[in-house]
């Protein structure tokens, strides 16, 4: 009788597909709404400058957190549901828990003069680019 064995590299594979499946971001994992990372993310630029606008809704400034570093952002929190005691969920769609994003951009940023905004439920980040960053013109002699 002639055993056969299973392709190696197609476990290898397939071990590495579920594994890239169970990191990707789970915060809206087994729900109605709509999938993806969390919180969604629009990035335009506006002449040197970067705007990043996002979608917090329900999540209270507080519990915010904004890092810049060269040309990475990150954007971490914690958005709360709380139930009274004694109740009885029977639907539960909104979800709570924390989150954590980065944001790689084009250009190195200037973290000291970048300004953030949150305002119903919308962060923006106005990112200017950082003059080390920007093309320089140059005179010839």
């Amino acid at each position: 009788m002639i055993t056969a064995f299973a392709d190696p590299f197609d476990a290898l594979l397939s071990l590495q597909r579920e594994l890239e499946a169970r990191f990707a971001s789970d915060w809206l994992h087994d729900m109605t709404t709509s999938r993806g990372p969390f919180p969604p993310i629009n990035v335009f630029q506006q002449g040197d400058d970067i705007l990043a606008l996002m979608e917090l809704p329900g999540i209270d400034k507080n519990d915010l957190q904004i890092q810049a570093q060269a040309n990475t952002i990150r954007i971490s929190g914690r958005k709360r549901v709380d139930y009274s005691n004694g109740v009885s969920v029977h639907r539960r769609e909104r979800v709570s828990g924390e989150f954590d994003r980065t944001l790689s951009l084009p250009v190195q940023v200037d973290p000291d003069r970048i300004k953030a905004q949150y305002r119903d439920g919308l962060l923006a980040l106005f990112l200017p680019r950082a003059e080390s960053d920007k093309p320089h013109s140059i005179k010839i002699k």
